[in-house]
């Protein structure tokens, strides 16, 4: 039987003896080790809230000046810093970013490995952000270290960007940087960053999804009225009863089916290379009549695709009412919207209205828009680099139905992949683990993405 730990939030008392042995590594002791990297990573307790990245940050800063980079903080908050390293290029090309955050959600419930010991058991490093983000920046850490101790000069510049504050929607971090320091990535034309190139297993074929677009953060409030009155004189079609419609509604239809160019190509790309009895029902899933139908008939495997071919809705926090025995005339309702590419919130607020019935105010919290449509110009190099590693790849374009710090970059004008490629066990609930407990990745991973995006650094 494992032995399980329990755990809660940890205090800020905890992070001095996490990292007591991990001052004195130096970079030539670990560059070659993305593994180990990763390991004292993990030891750094930067859960958010509330973050506290700088212990993290200083240290990376460190092994970075040891190779002779010249690294600068930038930070809002004291506590909260960003890092920028660049490594100098020929100048044959404009330069490159490389951008992770080494935040994390906390570390709740049941674990089999202390969530902040970085322990290597099984073949897997275990702990909290291995695979959100750690894992990520360990092999981008290392990758530029390598390039810089080995004196390579890549096409153009590298800027190597370890941010804060991601996992609380990064005011503090990408979007801070972007606002207050966007000079600092001047030429940029593309990212890499999370969230993609792990493979993914359909019908024993593997596939590299990489991420070329994500869906748009768009958390809305809405209101919803009627009349006020006692408690003893019941009101039928209030607030009450039309917030009760709104979230029946939610639970048990879709809103409107969209196929966007990047779905399309997605699904297109993973048809093309399985039997025909999938193949056939996932070309399918691009005729918007047949869409839901299908999505049903999948179950539980069509998860992955469903947020890809809609607007989404989920709703979060319901507010109202003073009194037991007074019925409100208003009732708020919090809605976790997630917009395709290419859609506005007054469109997703058209569909709300038509597929519930119920006329709605509505106020926009916070709306992050991306481009309609990728530059694809990139993605050819990646994909080469992943059949280089592994002849049987096949990478396919992604849609993220969640968002990541790409979506402040795009506001420069660059396209952001989400390119840290993973070879992972068919068996791994990877998407299951992220933000979970007992969160983990293989280690053979942690050199595989590692060995790929240095390929990168080489020719981009």
């Amino acid at each position: 039987m494992r032995r399980r730990l329990r755990c809660a939030p940890s205090t800020g008392d905890d992070r001095a003896g996490a990292i007591g042995d991990t001052v004195a590594v130096t970079s030539a002791a670990i560059q070659d080790q993305p593994v180990e990297l990763l390991r004292r990573l993990l030891r750094f307790d930067t859960s958010n809230p509330p973050g506290g990245e700088r212990e993290c940050i200083e240290w990376i800063k460190g092994l970075l000046e040891q190779l002779g980079c010249e690294v600068r903080l930038f930070a809002q908050e004291p506590e909260r810093p960003n890092l920028v390293a660049r490594l100098p290029g020929r100048g044959s090309s404009a330069p490159l970013l490389l951008q992770g955050h080494v935040d994390v959600v906390a570390a709740r419930g049941d674990w089999q490995h202390q969530p902040f010991a970085g322990d290597l058991a099984d073949g897997y490093v275990w702990g909290r952000g291995a695979l959100d983000m750690k894992g990520g920046v360990a092999m981008m850490l290392a990758a530029f270290m390598r390039a810089k101790a080995g004196g390579l000069q890549p096409p153009g510049d590298v800027i190597l960007c370890l941010l804060a504050d991601e996992e609380a929607g990064s005011p503090l971090g990408a979007d801070f940087m972007v606002r207050e320091h966007a000079e600092l990535f001047d030429g940029v034309r593309y990212s890499i960053g999370e969230f993609g190139g792990f493979t993914m297993d359909v019908a024993g074929r593997r596939f590299y999804p990489i991420m070329v677009a994500e869906k748009q953060l768009c958390w809305t409030h809405a209101t919803l009225r009627g009349p006020a009155g006692h408690g003893s004189m019941p009101i039928r079609g209030g607030a009450m009863g039309k917030l009760g419609r709104v979230l029946h509604t939610l639970d048990h239809r879709r809103l409107p089916v969209h196929v966007t160019p990047v779905a399309r190509s997605m699904v297109q790309a993973i048809a093309d290379d399985v039997p025909a009895k999938l193949a056939v029902p996932l070309r399918a899933l691009l005729v918007p009549t047949l869409t839901d139908r299908l999505l049903d008939a999948f179950g539980e495997r069509g998860r992955i695709f469903d947020p890809l071919l809609h607007n989404t809705v989920s709703a979060t926090i319901v507010g109202g009412g003073e009194k037991v025995n007074v019925i409100p005339d208003t009732i708020s309702l919090s809605l976790d919207a997630r917009l395709l590419p290419g859609f506005g919130p007054e469109q997703l607020f058209d569909e709300l209205r038509a597929l519930t019935g119920v006329e709605m105010d509505f106020e926009i919290g916070q709306h992050d828009p991306v481009a309609a449509e990728p530059d694809l110009a990139m993605f050819d190099t990646l994909a080469g680099t992943l059949r280089e590693l592994d002849p049987s790849a096949k990478a396919v374009p992604m849609l993220l139905p969640g968002v990541t710090d790409g979506r402040f970059f795009s506001r420069l004008g660059i396209q952001t992949y989400g390119f840290l490629p993973m070879q992972l066990p068919a068996e791994l609930p990877f998407m299951q683990l992220i933000h979970a407990e007992n969160e983990r990745l293989p280690a053979d991973a942690v050199e595989f993405g590692t060995s790929a995006i240095e390929r990168v650094l080489a020719r981009f």
